[in-house]
């Protein structure tokens, strides 16, 4: 059978392409269905934040015997390549059946792609920002993914090695931690966060809402020096940050985003978010006007999960207290709000920090991620 990869072209081509995860994904209990609004505005060249930086994409659909089988984006940060010096492009929004043939034209596809533009490596699966459902899911099956967080079918994995793909770092983790009860991990960070306060060198605080803009200028300071030390860490730029935390404000609850600052000056970042999945699985990725009912209906419900997707603290600050003043804050006041657990993702294997803090804190490891990547 003749399998064709094209590139799309058309209105409807376009909505097919938004839509196919559908056909992958049904009757899996522990997929949430993407927003299309929001994934729409993503691959705009006029809207997207990739797009207007400079980034290059372009989308495909397999075809076979007329029907389409599966999808796939090939993308080029020319920016970030030329400020870091490397030649790499990126797949993502892949989705498929179970069909090797039809994994293995995608990918073709989008290897073509990639070296047309003298591209020499192919990393994904991104969705063109990084930050949204990146990867493949390795374990951890369990439970629907968190905020942010994406779901694979099993059969994805063996059809990537397949293929020749590599893990292209350490696995990104999810780790859970059941907060209805007081444990010894957790009395005993009481007990050292307790010690810290009285020292009165590190204060805890919510965000300025009224002064969001100085804040994050405040806050992208952090970010990057923060996480500079992670293996192939690629900076935030300023727009990315901005765009990124313009949609943190609009699902953020203030109390439970924590800023910790020592001699007036910020040190650390501890952001809380509702986990909106648990109202999202629910919502059919807004396909329908009738899904705005079921928006409106499950949104009024208190999420069991509080999502924390980052420890972010200045290097020079790790062995001070901060990171445990912030978790025995963030505990007191998410209990206080209804909250049952908190996810902490996604963290990198290679993180020689964050991993083994959840687990002091009682965290159970509950989902894998891995990147690949393909020489060209």
């Amino acid at each position: 059978m003749n399998i064709q990869v094209k590139p799309i072209r058309t209105r409807s081509e376009q909505r097919l392409f938004l839509t196919f995860p559908w056909r992958i994904y049904r009757g899996d209990p522990l997929w949430v269905p993407p927003l299309l609004p929001e994934r729409k505005a993503m691959l705009d060249p006029r809207r997207g934040t990739f797009f207007r930086r400079g980034g290059e994409a372009e989308l495909f659909i397999a075809w076979r015997d007329g029907e389409p089988v599966g999808t796939i984006c090939a993308a080029a940060d020319h920016a970030l390549n030329r400020l870091l010096a490397r030649r790499e492009g990126m797949w993502g929004f892949w989705e498929c059946i179970d069909d090797y043939a039809v994994a293995a034209a995608l990918f073709d596809r989008a290897a073509q792609w990639c070296r047309e533009r003298g591209l020499e490596t192919m990393v994904g699966p991104f969705h063109l920002d990084r930050e949204a459902g990146y990867g493949i899911l390795i374990a951890g099956r369990d439970r629907p993914p968190a905020l942010l967080c994406g779901h694979t079918p099993p059969y994805y994995l063996t059809l990537v090695e397949r293929y020749g793909f590599i893990p292209a770092r350490g696995d990104n983790l999810a780790f859970a931690i059941d907060i209805t009860q007081d444990t010894p991990p957790f009395q005993r960070l009481a007990r050292i966060a307790e010690r810290v306060r009285r020292r009165g060198e590190i204060v805890v605080r919510s965000p300025d809402m009224l002064h969001w803009r100085d804040e994050a200028e405040r806050l992208f300071i952090v970010i990057n020096r923060a996480l500079a030390h992670l293996i192939d860490f690629v900076p935030w730029t300023h727009e990315e940050f901005i765009a990124l935390l313009r949609s943190f404000r609009r699902v953020a609850d203030p109390d439970l985003i924590l800023i910790a600052e020592a001699d007036g000056q910020v040190v650390g970042w501890f952001p809380g978010l509702p986990n909106l999945n648990e109202v999202l699985i629910h919502v059919n990725g807004l396909r329908h006007p009738w899904d705005y009912v079921r928006l409106w209906w499950y949104g009024r419900q208190q999420p069991h999960c509080l999502a924390i997707k980052s420890v972010l603290i200045l290097p020079e600050y790790w062995n001070t207290g901060v990171a445990v003043l912030l978790f025995d804050e963030m505990l007191r006041r998410a209990r206080a709000k209804g909250y049952t657990w908190i996810d902490l993702s996604l963290t990198s294997e290679d993180n020689p920090y964050t991993p083994t803090l959840a687990t002091r804190m009682g965290a159970v490891l509950y989902k894998r991620y891995r990147v690949f990547k393909l020489k060209l």
